[in-house]
């Protein structure tokens, strides 16, 4: 069970990662679609081949399967489309307690498909999670200023998407050898923002300017790391523990924003880092008393 857990608390921490990258990207002077397109594209170019050396000889999928992987895939490129149009319309801070608002939605969904409520230390866990998020996010130090309802509509729309990846990555046909089913997931998100931005950085010779660089590097801890983690992780923990562990992803986005990017990062923030990290823990330490219990 452990193994699992570390799997999927991986996949969330390399999701921190990205915020970063897209930074030092945009600051190279490209553009969204670009930045989207090049992560998802080299991203499924490189699961493909993972898959092809890894997944060899260790059973293949029907047809029928192959078509709900695909379609469980969509999730993965629509989160970084929508999040990252929401930057353009609202602050960073605002967008990212957009985002977080996965944390309440993935237990929330795990309760009602399961037709059971969430217990105690995830509800515990929930508001330290919520609370956290708002302050290492700085929203309070920044304040939010005017909102567009355009970020306003994306940002909660990502929250939305991220929250159906980590479900399906538990929840559809979970038979399937893991490493086919990354292949096929990220081949659907690939797919699905081809036709929303097409991937004209193949040909307007972006790639040789330095595109290259931050799209391999976006594509292995955006589609590569954590859809692998999370198909391997997340079937043996469930989406809902997933949900909350997923909110590693915003301490590694701040500490990674401080000594990479040199940003300030107020104590209000590092205090929100502090109740996050208690509120991934509560239920763990549950898990471990369960696993563990008193003699």
């Amino acid at each position: 069970m452990i193994r699992f857990v570390v799997l999927v608390a991986l996949g969330s921490v390399s999701y921190g990662v990205l915020s970063t990258i897209v930074k030092r990207a945009y600051a190279a002077g490209f553009s969204v679609d670009q930045v989207v397109g090049a992560q998802m594209i080299f991203g499924a170019c490189i699961v493909a081949m993972l898959a092809a050396i890894l997944g060899r000889g260790r059973g293949g999928a029907r047809p029928g399967q192959l078509a709900h992987l695909l379609a469980a895939g969509i999730p993965i490129g629509l989160t970084g489309t929508l999040y990252y149009s929401a930057l353009q319309y609202v602050s960073a801070s605002l967008a990212v307690v957009l985002l977080f608002q996965f944390t309440w939605m993935g237990v929330l969904l795990e309760a009602v498909a399961d037709r059971r409520p969430p217990g105690r230390a995830r509800l515990v866990a929930l508001a330290l999670l919520l609370g956290g998020t708002a302050l290492a996010s700085g929203l309070f130090e920044e304040g939010v200023g005017p909102v567009d309802p355009r970020g306003l509509g994306f940002g909660l729309l990502s929250a939305a998407t991220y929250t159906a990846f980590i479900y399906f990555s538990g929840r559809v046909q979970t038979s399937v050898q893991p490493w086919l089913r990354s292949a096929v997931m990220v081949l659907g998100g690939a797919l699905v923002v081809s036709l929303i931005l097409p991937p004209r950085f193949l040909v307007d010779g972006s790639l040789p300017a330095g595109l290259w660089k931050h799209g391999l590097l976006l594509a292995l801890f955006g589609p590569l790391i954590p859809t692998v983690c999370f198909n391997f992780g997340v079937p043996r923990i469930g989406p809902g523990l997933a949900s909350i562990l997923g909110a590693l992803e915003l301490p590694t986005a701040v500490l990674l924003s401080t000594l990479v990017l040199e940003e300030h990062v107020g104590a209000l923030q590092w205090a929100g880092i502090v109740v996050l990290l208690i509120g991934v823990a509560v239920p763990e330490l549950r898990l471990s008393r369960e696993a563990h219990p008193a003699r």
